[in-house]
């Protein structure tokens, strides 16, 4: 069943945090923010340290937008900050500063909709949740493809868009791009000046 349209399910679990660990992480702290809450299937594998990478790398251009990355695996906040102490080159995620999230209990996967019961790992989601703390885009991968970053980030400039100026986002639309407003005048309006 899909959260798009609905409160984004609330936790508190621990955390860690640029190598510090938050006891009480809860993402109630950033409503008045957009949050970029993605799942991976465990610590130390393959495709999920590009996938972290990925993220690090456009973080900025994220907060640019007012938007919060935070990470969630079902992995111990230990393993995490292992993780984080191992080197890119070792298949680690040290220099990742945003934080990620200990799901050990696996709850905040179930409550998501993304936990692979017979692997016992979440599947890759993508949650882009707006300041109000209301699911706006979801995206699930199976275990072995990796998300696009540019695609999250495409996503969050045409939520913004849309709550800015109150037009809707056609196929493959890029922030600066033509929008539309949402009627068959806009649509029409649309193809004709393509």
């Amino acid at each position: 069943m899909s959260l798009v349209g609905k409160k984004a399910p609330q936790f508190t679990a621990k955390a860690v945090i640029k190598n510090k660990f938050d006891e009480n992480f809860s993402l109630s702290k950033y409503l008045g923010k957009y949050v970029v809450f993605f799942f991976y299937p465990l610590d130390f594998t393959f495709v999920c340290p590009t996938e972290l990478h990925a993220f690090q790398e456009k973080l900025q251009s994220f907060k640019e937008k007012n938007a919060e990355v935070v990470g969630c695996s079902i992995d111990s906040i230990y393993s995490h900050f292992a993780w984080l102490e191992t080197p890119k080159m070792k298949g680690g995620i040290q220099g990742v500063e945003y934080p990620i999230v200990s799901d050990i209990t696996k709850e905040i996967s179930e409550s998501f909709g993304v936990l692979n019961e017979e692997e016992g790992v979440a599947y890759r989601g993508l949650f882009i949740i707006d300041k109000e703390g209301i699911v706006r885009h979801e995206l699930i991968n199976d275990l072995f493809l990796g998300r696009s970053v540019d695609e999250a980030l495409r996503v969050l400039d045409g939520i913004i868009c849309y709550e800015t100026n109150g037009e809707v986002c056609p196929a493959n639309w890029h922030f600066g791009e033509k929008t539309m407003k949402p009627s068959h005048d806009g649509v029409a309006q649309y193809f004709e000046n393509e």
